[in-house]
């Protein structure tokens, strides 16, 4: 895999796939990134659990904090690494402990470790570098285009504006490829009409 440039469809099918996800680096403090993708992708549907042995006893949005990937004592689909590049390996290391194993290692923006996502891959884990995925989620969906961003989605439709729990289609056209169900009914109507 080219960890410098992944294409949509990559991204898309991990965040279609995966339904929990485990916040590693986590914080309850309601400025920090870490909360604002926490909160963003709880309320896209994901079943989050924030991970952060400095915060062991307290929740957030409602979800207790664990002390480690060990502790969370169910299967977790994508392991969300939330530190910076030092501490990466030994995240990774945990993750290849959990039974069974995650499908996604993701680490966060400006994080990478070639090492250890060599290491996952070679036991079939797909891995995200220095991405986050609130915004490709907001990207591949169009959602990020109520902001004013540009989300290299082609639309002539606005995304839908969410509600709790709602997710989002992530198969909005982009300018790298993919398709709508929107798209094929608009070509299949012009083929009609024509």
């Amino acid at each position: 895999m080219n960890h410098d440039a992944y294409p949509d469809n990559y991204i898309r099918g991990i965040l279609n796939s995966v339904k929990s996800i485990a916040m590693v680096g986590a914080s309850p403090v309601n400025v920090r990134p870490s909360y604002f993708a926490f909160k963003y992708l709880a309320q896209r549907g994901y079943d989050m659990i924030p991970v952060n042995p400095g915060h062991v006893g307290k929740e957030l949005l409602g979800k207790p904090f664990v002390a480690s990937l060990s502790d969370i004592g169910r299967p977790v689909d994508m392991i969300d690494i939330f530190r910076n590049s030092s501490h990466i390996m030994p995240v990774v290391e945990e993750a290849l402990t959990l039974d069974p194993l995650p499908k996604v290692i993701w680490m966060q923006l400006g994080a990478r470790d070639d090492a250890a996502a060599a290491k996952a891959e070679s036991v079939g884990i797909k891995v995200v570098m220095n991405r986050c995925p609130k915004i490709e989620y907001g990207r591949l969906s169009s959602e990020i285009s109520w902001m004013g961003v540009n989300s290299r989605t082609l639309s002539s439709k606005r995304a839908p504006v969410p509600t709790q729990g709602m997710r989002l289609s992530l198969n909005r056209m982009s300018m790298g490829g993919g398709d709508t169900a929107a798209s094929d009914r608009a070509a299949k109507n012009k083929t009609e009409q024509g």
